[in-house]
Order: C-alpha cells, then structure tokens, then sequence
C-alpha cells in the first residue's frame, strides 16, 4: 500500500507538471522585465473587517474565528507548501459612532450594521466597547499586519446635528455639529492614543468616507452609518485633526478624501469635486498638503467604474494623470462588485471564479493604470454565497439568526486577493513590463495581464491573470536582475484544488501554460 501511495503521489506530480508545460498549440506570449524599468512603490494591500468583525471576534466559537484570522492574515505555508493565508498588510478598523447602543430607535435598520461608540454621551470613554472589531486588530497584529488604518463613517452621534449617525436631509452638507470639529477631532486622538497604549498603533486615520453620497435614511430605515461633506467641511475637519495629532504628539497620519467614485478625485462638479486639485494645489484655500500630519496621499473607492474595459481603464488613466500632475499618491481603499459590472453583460449568475478573475483584474488594473500605490478590500465577510455572484467578500458567511455562532466558506475571491497581497510585501516596487504581442491595456484585459513586482534584494514576483477561455503559453525574459532561482508558480482555477497550488519551476525563463480563467503569480528569489 505504501508504494502504491508512493506512485499515485508521483504520477499526480508529474500531472501538475505536464499542464504547466508548453502546449505547441497555443502561441508563446513573451514577457520582458527589467529592474532597471520601475513603476510606483507599493505601501500595502489590505482589506475591512466591517460590520461582522462584532459578531464573530465577540461570539463565534474560537476554532472558528481564529481560522477565520488565519486565512487573512498568516503568511505561512503548510506541509505542502500551500498557502494558509493571504497574509494582509494592511486592516481597516471602523470606529463607530454609537448607533449600536441606540438600537432600533437609533434609525439603522440591520443590527449588525450599528456600531458601538467608545464614547458616552456623558463624556466618558469605555474601552470594552467593540469588543468583536478590537479582537481582529489584535489578530492582526500578532500576524504582523505591517499597517493599521483606523476610519470613521460618522462622528459620535452627540456631535451629530440630528443625533444620529446617519443625514435626515438631502442637503449634501455635513452631519457634524457647528460647534463639534475640535471635538470629533479630539475623540479619534483619544481613540489613537488608547490603541497606542495597548501596542495597537494605527498608521493612519480617516475622518471621512465617502462624503459625495447624501447619506440620508427614514428612522427605522436607514442602511449603515455615513455622513456627506463639502470640500471645505472637509478641510475644516482635517485641520482641526492635525491640531489634535500635533499637540497630543501622535505619529499616525491622516488618510484624506476617501472618495466615494473616482470621478470625484479629479472631476465632476458637486461640492466635494476635484478633491485632488481643491486640498493638495499650493493656490487653493482648502490646501492640506502643508499641514503636519498629512501626507500626500488621496484615497478613493474603486466602486461603480468597472462597467466596461474601455471606461475602467480610461478612468484610471485621467486619476493617474492628476495624481501626478499634483504629486500625490494614489489609494484605492475600498472595492467591492457593487455595481453589475462584474458581470460584463451576463444575464446568468457568474461562478465564483468569474468573480475571482474579475477582482484581479480591478486589482491589476488599479495597479498598472492607475499606479495605485496601495489596494484595500471592501469587505472580508459578509453573509452570501460561496458559488455564485460571490461580489461583496472573500468569505461567505452563513450566520445563525441572532449572528452569534454560524458556518463560513472561502471563495476564490480570496485566493485571488492573495495572488497580491501574500506575495506584493511593503515596500516592493512595480516594475513596467513589455510584451512580444504589443497588446494595449484595453486588448489585455480580455486576454492576458500580466504585472511585475521586486524589492531591494532582488526577489521578483510576476502577477499572470489568464483571463482568455484557453490556455496561454508564457515565457519570462528577465534583464538587469542576479541570478534568480528557487522558482515557484501558484495557481489558481476554476478547479477545487487550485487555490494558490503551488508548483516548482526548474528556472525564471522556463516556458510554462497558464490554464484557461486562471490567475498566476511566479515568485523568484
């Protein structure tokens, strides 16, 4: 029995290695990459952890939530050289602004999109509050998660106009009180400074997501916490924050705009337009970007610009040309298939891997296009489906009715997530690429895509999205790089047991097949 084993293990290997093999039949796509020939520096790639961290960090049994944490965060891999995770660089914590403790009455619809405040309306601070989100940023941590990123939907609902964490009316205007910036600024410091204590130290804050949408809901109806913001509310806010950072001598930055379109960082013509040209141009009133504790990076949401190849890459394109324009980064900090998009004129559910292929390219796309310079998920979990219109997460929940216990799949969506964020570290350098088929970006993102990543110590890591219905013959022309060796592919497919396979390459330039709807990432050192 044992060497029978012995020779279906064999022959399941030498399988592997035939399908990654040159097919004669398909034609040889030649990529050329040269170190010498670089892009933008990649800061991280990171995901949410919104609304449903509360359930599963504060109740789910511990098997199930630190398996959970594992598959987002752990870098390690198994026996088999598998992958445990996806090993996330950066996690975003909501701090809430309290609607949870007004339940019902406090006018969000879904409990489990309230949120806890770690404030009282009386002033004091009580930090057992978010309890499930809190377990999470310490998982985190302990994976080693290089950044923590700290956002806000809403201030605290006793800063609010109307007193709640959502807008009564469709004026476009902020929810937050007059005479309430200084104290909205004062309680994410306070917040920061606990975490900094307790060795939880957030790189960055963001006081404002999204706040072209009106955020406007009946009491009773309303559909998670947000607030709108002008332009200059939006300046007045970040100042009064930098004040509060500077004086409290905190080292967390702010993370601005958090655009809700991508439209919004460089056009349109609503009061929170152009945001790029309005808080980062040396003539503008609303400049930001002299102020102590702000970088020059905008952040804005992938949402809504992804129907069709042609608007997706010639939004990117005009972000690109701005954010250079005015020497700022760019920062796609929240992604999901909201819009239908994803399903690229299919009346018919798209399988998971559809999905998962769909996900690489906005990915891909961000990076090569819009020279993003880093890519964060909105969200890690949510209750759906893990086999069809898997659009919204990397992980399929399916709670109990009260939330506090439940089942959970994985997708492909996060395989495809972690064809990235395990191997793209902190700190490595996207790499331009050429290709023997002279193919455009537009004619590319029905075919093969194809991205290049190294560091300082000559590690290489290439990102293949096969997005063609057949196969596709690769071969790799390195230049200007040491010699490159323990070669490894990881493949993902529309197979069960192709999540991130791994497989042994004899050498940088050995010609290989990417299967048909596949993604691929070779990792060289």
């Amino acid at each position: 029995m044992v060497q029978k084993a012995f020779f279906m293990s064999m022959l399941a290997l030498n399988v592997c290695i035939i399908a990654i093999a040159q097919n004669s039949n398909t034609p040889l796509l030649k990529i050329t990459i040269d170190a010498n020939n670089k892009a933008q520096v990649i800061e991280n790639i990171g995901a949410s952890g919104c609304w449903y961290s509360e359930s599963i960090g504060k109740y789910w049994p511990a098997e199930k939530k630190e398996h959970i944490a594992e598959l987002l965060f752990s870098k390690q891999l198994d026996a088999e050289g598998k992958p445990k995770g996806i090993g996330l660089s950066a996690w975003r914590f909501n701090i809430g602004g309290g609607t949870a403790e007004h339940g019902i009455e406090g006018g969000i619809k879904e409990p489990e999109h309230r949120v806890e405040c770690f404030l009282s309306p009386h002033g004091k601070y009580d930090w057992s509050k978010q309890s499930g989100y809190q377990w999470f940023v310490k998982k985190a941590k302990q994976y080693g998660v290089e950044e923590l990123i700290a956002f806000a939907n809403t201030p605290p609902v006793q800063f609010t106009k109307n007193g709640y964490g959502f807008k009564s009316e469709k004026d476009y205007k902020t929810n937050l009180g007059e005479d309430k910036y200084s104290e909205y600024a004062n309680f994410l410091t306070e917040v920061l400074k606990h975490f900094d204590k307790q060795g939880l130290h957030f790189n960055y804050v963001s006081p404002v997501n999204e706040p072209q949408w009106d955020w406007t809901g009946k009491a009773g109806e309303a559909k998670q916490e947000g607030s709108p913001y002008t332009n200059e509310e939006i300046f007045k806010v970040i100042k009064a924050l930098d004040s509060s950072l500077t004086t409290k001598k905190l080292k967390t930055k702010i993370l601005s705009t958090e655009a809700g379109l991508l439209t919004f960082l460089y056009g349109n013509k609503t009061s929170s337009s152009r945001q790029i040209q309005h808080l980062f141009s040396d003539t503008s009133t609303l400049n930001i970007g002299h102020l102590k504790s702000v970088p020059r990076i905008i952040a804005g949401h992938s949402y809504f610009t992804d129907l069709g190849d042609q608007g997706l890459i010639n939004t990117r394109q005009s972000l690109s040309d701005t954010a250079k324009k005015y020497k700022v980064n760019f920062w796609q900090s929240e992604y999901s298939m909201l819009g239908d998009g994803y399903k690229e004129g299919s009346k018919e559910k798209r399988t998971q891997m559809d999905c998962a292929l769909f996900l690489a390219k906005i990915i891909h796309t961000d990076f090569t296009v819009a020279n993003a310079t880093a890519w964060q998920l909105w969200n890690s979990y949510e209750p759906g489906s893990a086999d069809f219109d898997t659009r919204y997460y990397l992980i399929a929940l399916k709670p109990d009715s009260n939330f506090e216990n439940g089942s959970y799949s994985i997708t492909k969506n996060l395989w495809a997530m972690g064809h990235f964020s395990l191997f793209i570290r902190p700190g490595m350098q996207r790499l331009n690429i050429a290709r023997s088929d002279k193919m455009s970006d537009l004619e590319a993102a029905q075919k093969t895509m194809v991205s290049a990543y190294t560091n300082d110590k000559g590690k290489l890591v290439i990102v293949l999205i096969n997005y063609a219905k057949e196969p596709q013959n690769i071969q790799l022309n390195v230049e200007n790089f040491k010699i490159l060796n323990q070669v490894k592919s990881y493949v993902t497919s529309a197979d069960a047991g192709d999540n991130m396979k791994p497989h042994t390459l004899k050498s940088i330039g050995s010609e290989i097949q990417l299967p048909s709807r596949s993604i691929t990432t070779i990792v060289a050192n």
